[in-house]
């Protein structure tokens, strides 16, 4: 999954995707300090994936992993061009999910755009232009569509009640993945690519200190249907620099029970929907991220496309019965494994071996 972290300039977004990939992103206390994006791969780690790797043979044990887009800052007027506003609009129509970095900490040697930390209406300054933008893209479809009403097709005119729809609710405010669509509309959506659309995890950057004004935060991404992480990215990044051992100690000084980057992909995992199986085929151990109810010959096409097209069957058995019973070898010979055909759904913890035939 490639996700885009985004917010006003100086909420901390660089400093937040430095202690998740351990990279080197510029950080600078002035706006648009990072023009091009900053790209980095983490490597997500799947301590059921380490479990069977204790039982199951292998020369490599592969991990899933996030691509974490780093954003430029969007000002008010984005939307308009103001703050090359345009260029990383286009930044975020590539990516599956938006971060949405919100400041949620008082610090006078930090400058914001605004004048004070105020996170609701940060997060509104960034969801209004995310909102005019996609007025805009509405704007470019009905001229597309406009000279083609004459042809009296009924698909033309279903796709333009379609956009008129989304036009209506980007007016009052209402993001297009929180409008309730036909299903012959959602053929048609498949070629715009509206921001609003893209699922929206919130991040409070928060320091020690609990900022009072987190609740209203909370309260505004339930309304959504988002949740909010919370991250002292700050602290995150001093934490990149120690051992696990250490980490956790510091962590428990700080209250953190759990490092930044698992809370945050848990939550991305869930905003997205989705889930991770196993392959276990030697020499090889590895993790997959797709999406729920996947059938069997899609995850296959996730490995290599040549899996989908001459998927036959799969052998499944969920990773805790697997790790009960010992080896594959083993959970083959008491018929544990399950072998499902081309409809079936697969299941987190699912554990796959996929039968094919070009």
């Amino acid at each position: 999954m490639k996700l885009g972290i985004v917010g006003l300039p100086n909420v901390g977004k660089s400093t937040l995707f430095n202690a998740l990939t351990k990279l080197a992103a510029e950080v600078a206390n002035f706006p648009f300090t990072t023009i091009n994006p900053n790209v980095g791969i983490v490597t997500v780690f799947d301590e059921r994936l380490e479990k069977l790797s204790k039982i199951i043979p292998h020369e490599k044990l592969t991990f899933t992993t996030v691509e974490f887009v780093d954003i430029a800052g969007l000002v008010k007027g984005a939307s308009k061009g103001e703050g090359l506003g345009n260029q990383f609009l286009s930044h975020i129509r590539e990516v599956d999910g938006i971060l949405h970095v919100v400041r949620c900490f008082e610090d006078e040697n930090i400058v914001h755009v605004a004048g004070s930390v105020d996170p609701v209406r940060d997060s509104e300054i960034i969801n209004t232009e995310l909102l005019l933008a996609d007025l805009e893209h509405v704007e470019k479809g009905f001229q597309k569509i406009q000279r083609l009403l004459k042809t009296n097709n009924k698909k033309v005119f279903q796709e333009r009640d379609m956009l008129q729809k989304i036009k209506e609710n980007l007016n009052k405010g209402v993001p297009v993945r929180l409008i309730q669509f036909e299903e012959h509309e959602a053929e048609f959506m498949a070629q715009y690519f509206f921001l609003t659309n893209k699922p929206v995890l919130y991040l409070a950057n928060v320091s020690e200190n609990k900022y009072p004004e987190l609740a209203k935060l909370k309260e505004k991404a339930a309304a959504e249907n988002s949740k909010v992480v919370e991250i002292m990215s700050k602290l995150e990044l001093e934490m990149c620099s120690l051992t696990e051992e250490e980490c956790k100690e510091f962590g428990k000084e700080f209250g953190i029970d759990e490092a930044g980057l698992k809370r945050l992909v848990k939550a991305a995992h869930a905003l997205l929907g989705l889930i991770t199986f196993f392959t276990v085929k030697e020499p090889e151990i590895r993790s997959w991220s797709i999406p729920k109810n996947t059938k069997a010959p899609k995850a296959a096409g996730k490995i290599h496309s040549d899996m989908e097209r001459g998927f036959i069957s799969a052998e499944v058995i969920n990773n805790e019965a697997l790790l009960k019973i010992g080896s594959w070898a083993k959970a083959r010979a008491e018929g544990a494994l399950a072998l499902e055909g081309k409809e079936y759904l697969i299941k987190d913890g699912d554990v796959v071996q996929f039968r094919f035939g070009i």
